[in-house]
């Protein structure tokens, strides 16, 4: 185990992010313009990629890599290299990539905490970490699936609002489940 987070404090995260994440778009449904800016923010994608650094070299730093513990050294000096020239040379959706990462490093530790767990409600947040897994991977790989998919939700203040209701709505079912279950 990389992380040592119960199903409780996953469920609190998952839940807590997805019901704030409807909320907003509730409330503020013209936050959908700045949404629809994000995918080519330089400083978003510079903010989202410092992170995904930060946490990826403590990953890389701590984690028991077993037979492959002589690539640690390698691999702590590359990220910083990699860090640097991703920011001089990764100028279309740099942002979009970062988030993808983040989504790919985000669902390990929620996959970790549902690990043999026997409760069927487990799967609530296991299938939020697959959404987060199968999103990375393609806003990763195809970024600008991530402004389509903005733009298409934006596209009518209903739609957007849909969206978020379903965040909303499934958010709180995790909550719930995690506070009488967990």
């Amino acid at each position: 185990m990389i992380y040592h987070f119960s199903l409780y404090s996953a469920g609190i995260t998952a839940g807590a992010f997805l019901i704030i994440l409807g909320l907003i778009g509730l409330i503020k449904p013209d936050l959908a313009s700045v949404a629809q800016r994000f995918p080519r923010s330089r400083v978003a994608g510079i903010v989202l990629l410092t992170i995904c650094l930060i946490w990826t070299f403590w990953l890389v730093a701590t984690i028991q890599m077993g037979e492959f513990s002589s690539f640690r050294r390698p691999l702590l000096i590359a990220l910083p290299i990699g860090y640097v020239l991703a920011l001089l040379f990764v100028d279309e959706f740099l942002a979009v990539r970062a988030l993808g990462i983040i989504c790919l490093l985000a669902a390990e530790p929620l996959l970790d905490a549902a690990f043999l767990r026997y409760e069927t409600s487990r799967l609530l947040v296991t299938v939020f970490a697959y959404l987060l897994i199968v999103a990375g991977l393609f806003w990763v790989a195809i970024p600008y699936l991530l402004r389509d998919q903005i733009n298409w939700s934006a596209r009518s203040a209903f739609r957007w609002r849909c969206l978020h209701a379903i965040a909303l709505i499934y958010g709180g079912v995790i909550l719930g489940f995690t506070f009488t279950q967990y």
